[in-house]
């Protein structure tokens, strides 16, 4: 177990190593489903959701071989004057993606609202096609159904941190995906 802070611990839920491992693999299967329908001068738009997926998008894209074009998008799902499944976008894409082959690279899904909206709006926008990525596939959260195209992991509905993941900004730059554990006197715990 490592330490997070004074007041909560993070247990290793994937090691660096299996990540690494299913990385290899999604990017395998990227390059055997999209090899003849992209070209360098069409080459695929990859849309990484930030902040969580960027280091699972960068360690994928490294490992990809076909022609990829990189952009990002950025949503919000929380806030005081939000109602549950309300999605709103803060950073667009800057990349036409009409006519394009589009993966969509997210850290987690869990509820659903927020890829489901980030998915139609893809489609609405002339995306060729639309394929979901993510690295960890929180099933037993889910709302509205989401079909996810490269699953790297299906966990459990448990907070997880590392790897992208964060719990108020921290974490995010452990080499794994742990468990993040609350202390007693954690505000954010039981």
């Amino acid at each position: 177990m490592q330490s997070g802070n004074d007041t909560g611990q993070v247990r290793v839920l994937l090691t660096r190593e299996a990540i690494e491992r299913r990385v290899t693999e999604i990017a395998a299967a990227i390059d055997r489903d999209y090899g003849e329908l992209v070209t360098p001068g069409e080459p695929l738009v990859a849309i990484g959701v930030l902040k969580g997926s960027v280091f699972f998008l960068v360690d994928l894209l490294k490992q990809v071989q076909v022609p990829v074009a990189l952009d990002f998008l950025q949503t919000t799902s929380y806030g005081s004057k939000m109602v549950p499944g309300e999605v709103r976008i803060r950073k667009d894409v800057d990349v036409s993606i009409r006519g394009r082959h589009v993966p969509l690279v997210e850290d987690i899904v869990d509820t659903g609202y927020t890829l489901r909206t980030i998915l139609d709006l893809l489609r609405f926008r002339g995306a060729k096609s639309v394929k979901l990525c993510a690295l960890l596939d929180k099933q037993a959260a889910r709302e509205i159904e989401v079909e996810i195209d490269y699953c790297g992991f299906v966990i459990e509905p448990l907070f997880v941190v590392g790897y992208g993941l964060d719990f108020a900004e921290r974490f995010r730059n452990l080499p794994y995906v742990g468990v993040w554990e609350p202390g007693a006197d954690d505000p954010h715990g039981a």
